[in-house]
């Protein structure tokens, strides 16, 4: 005979929902703030405010997970509560047979465990996405101002050195505190791939984080711009480079492939990510049309949204509400902060050294995130001056930032592995 009670068995929501409320109101408040930010993701990218391309999937992946709780767990963690989703901590014991059990389990039952295992959890997923990202640069951006766009680069890291000695205070160890410094680098993948080597045991929080704040702080930037450079200093026109050399594709793709064993040869932690980013790049100036089309077509909107997906399921609100969460979100907004700030500050240097020639604005590309910030440097340039046009030195200054950030995952590495 059904009753309230059948009901509710089959429709678990509510009632782990109220479960919740029983066992720990904050997680129960956690679930229902979760799904309404996930749907709040959704609509920002879809406005073009954050990035559509992650915030699109992650948000309905955040809303989703958060509103699809039951009462069903095979590793009986969470009270008792999971999703048929995915379970990121299912091996992490120090038994080894028991790691493999657990781990068989999951993967039959939970549809999406295969995807985060396979190239989630192992960093595979942020090396396919390079290779897209690195079919879409242009490198003469860099070669055409090599030192404007490695100064401003440089400048840029300012988040990254300055998070590591705070995170330090607070009580993270020393590879916890290079995973989350790595963040004030602005690029998602190499922030993946820092706390998988490093700090295992933050890497979901610390993805999260970063990807959050990557499209939260870039909505940000331009008030900090506004507010860090007057308008007349915004509105200066940038001139091309005097007999500036036209890079054939030839020229382009022998300086990404000494680019790439150099760097790999001196920072081998890191030569997937080189190896990754170089070879879009490479590709891109190869000729070879199907490789091109595979990597720019396929592979990144593939990865890209997988990793936005994952990214939100992984947003369940035993994750959130994890005491270490909170001064992650914490450092995650400081690193960025003032990874913008000594963005601006190059910014500054250059204009004085320049005779006011080089626009202060160009600085804030530096935070890397190709090509986001560049174009958040544009548009604010823009409304203040229609005529300037900045985007060819931002460029330079962004995809160099992305360089910097990948030569400083790999030293962090290999300085507290």
């Amino acid at each position: 005979m059904f009753n309230i009670n059948s009901i509710l068995d089959v429709f678990q929501g509510p009632q782990t929902l109220i479960h919740s409320f029983q066992l720990d109101p904050g997680i129960a408040v956690a679930r229902i703030v979760l799904i309404f930010l996930g749907l709040g993701l959704m609509y920002l990218g879809r406005k073009g405010v954050l990035e559509a391309l992650i915030m699109v999937p992650m948000g309905l992946g955040m809303a989703t997970v958060n509103a699809a709780t039951m009462f069903f767990d095979p590793l009986t963690l969470h009270d008792g509560l999971g999703t048929l989703f995915v379970e990121a901590q299912a091996g992490i014991t120090g038994d080894s047979v028991q790691q493999a059990a657990d781990l068989m389990t999951v993967l039959q039952i939970n549809w999406l465990q295969p995807i985060y295992t396979f190239t989630f959890s192992n960093g595979l997923i942020a090396c396919l996405v390079f290779m897209g990202i690195g079919s879409l640069l242009d490198i003469r951006f860099i070669l055409e101002r090599p030192y404007v766009s490695m100064i401003l680069a440089l400048f840029a890291e300012l988040g990254t050195f300055i998070t590591l000695p705070v995170a330090l205070a607070l009580g993270f160890d020393a590879k916890e505190a290079a995973a989350i410094a790595i963040i004030g680098g602005a690029d998602g993948p190499m922030v993946l791939f820092t706390s998988l080597s490093l700090a295992k045991e933050l890497f979901v929080p610390v993805t999260i984080v970063a990807y959050l704040y990557l499209g939260l702080c870039y909505g940000g930037y331009p008030y900090l711009i506004k507010f860090l450079v007057p308008k007349k200093l915004r509105a200066i026109p940038m001139q091309s480079p005097k007999g500036h050399h036209q890079y054939t594709p030839f020229e382009k793709m022998a300086v990404a492939s000494i680019l790439c064993v150099t760097l790999s040869f001196l920072l081998p932690v890191a030569a997937p990510l080189f190896f990754s980013l170089f070879f879009g790049i490479v590709i891109r100036e190869s000729g070879i049309k199907p490789f091109q089309e595979l990597l720019t077509n396929t592979i990144l909107p593939f990865s890209t949204m997988f990793l936005g997906l994952m990214l939100g399921i992984l947003c369940d609100a035993n994750t959130i509400m994890d005491p270490k969460v909170l001064p992650l979100l914490l450092l995650g907004c400081f690193a960025l902060l003032f990874a913008g700030i000594g963005g601006l500050i190059g910014g500054y240097v250059l204009w004085y050294f320049s005779g006011g020639k080089i626009n202060p604005v160009v600085g804030i590309a530096g935070v890397s995130c190709v090509p986001t910030t560049a174009k958040v440097a544009q548009k604010v340039v823009y409304a203040d001056n229609p005529h300037a046009v900045i985007m060819p030195a931002a460029l330079g200054a962004s995809i160099c930032g992305v360089i910097t950030t990948a030569i400083i995952t790999g030293i962090y590495i290999s300085l507290f592995k």
